[in-house]
């Protein structure tokens, strides 16, 4: 069973469905996103921030299984947990929709760090992501 470290409640808008009246595949990606965004708040760290310090979180690859499709208005709540393999530090990221808990989309996606445009270890990250790998061990 997976640990989730971070959950972030989220709805679906009317102008991310397609023509099919469910969200575009493209939007589970800035859902994705968002969540990762969030999670980096909630420790203190603003990615705004880290950009204009020259540290860049990137995503290198991403893996999207989409499972049951959202619609407009739907409550979803998006989640996480993280490890790291090497120089990466992985999201696996699953979206659940609220009112019946299935998995709407199962994400791994893969991060690297540029630190003054040259891809790079990040003690920063390692010392903040620290409390939350440990956790997955």
């Amino acid at each position: 069973m997976e640990k989730y470290i971070y959950e972030l409640e989220m709805k679906v808008r009317d102008y991310e469905c397609d023509l099919q009246g469910i969200v575009n595949n493209a939007n589970y990606q800035h859902y994705l996103e968002h969540t990762r965004h969030e999670f980096l708040l909630s420790t203190g760290v603003s990615f705004a921030k880290l950009h204009e310090q020259g540290v860049d979180p990137v995503v290198a690859r991403i893996n999207m299984a989409f499972k049951t499709p959202l619609k407009s208005g739907d409550e979803f709540i998006s989640k996480l947990y993280m490890k790291k393999e090497g120089i990466k530090y992985v999201f696996y990221q699953d979206i659940f929709r609220k009112s019946d808990d299935k998995v709407a989309i199962k994400a791994v996606v893969e991060t690297v760090c540029v630190v003054n445009g040259r891809l790079s270890d990040s003690e920063l990250f390692d010392k903040i992501f620290e409390p939350y790998l440990t956790a997955n061990h």
